[in-house]
């Protein structure tokens, strides 16, 4: 799941590995309950506000912050809370090393 946007235009990645996971059954169960085919359509950018990329293979959907509700905000808090978190660098400049808890390098995410 990718955010980008706001104010500072910083972009942020978070990645759960549902294999990984002690309660993969319950990620399953969330990810199969999300409305891929209904999802809303992104409405034109609006200045200053977030916007989520929501990949979990062959799916990916793209919602601004204000259309998170039902499960799919249920997904991006979960996600949030249990994944790896990790700034994405501009293109072209120089990534730094991740620090902190919980931060890590990013790959293709599951979720």
């Amino acid at each position: 799941m990718v955010r980008s946007g706001g104010f500072a235009g910083i972009r942020v990645t978070w990645e759960v590995r549902v294999d990984d996971q002690p309660d993969r059954a319950e990620w399953f169960e969330l990810v199969e309950s999300l409305p891929w085919d209904d999802a809303p359509s992104a409405p034109p950018g609006e200045p200053d506000r977030y916007i989520y990329r929501i990949t979990c293979e062959p799916h990916e959907v793209v919602l601004p912050e204000r259309q998170l509700d039902g499960p799919w905000r249920t997904l991006v808090d979960r996600v949030r809370e249990r994944a790896r978190r990790s700034p994405q660098p501009e293109p072209g400049a120089s990534p730094s090393p991740p620090s902190g808890p919980g931060r890590g390098p990013t790959a293709t995410p599951d979720v």
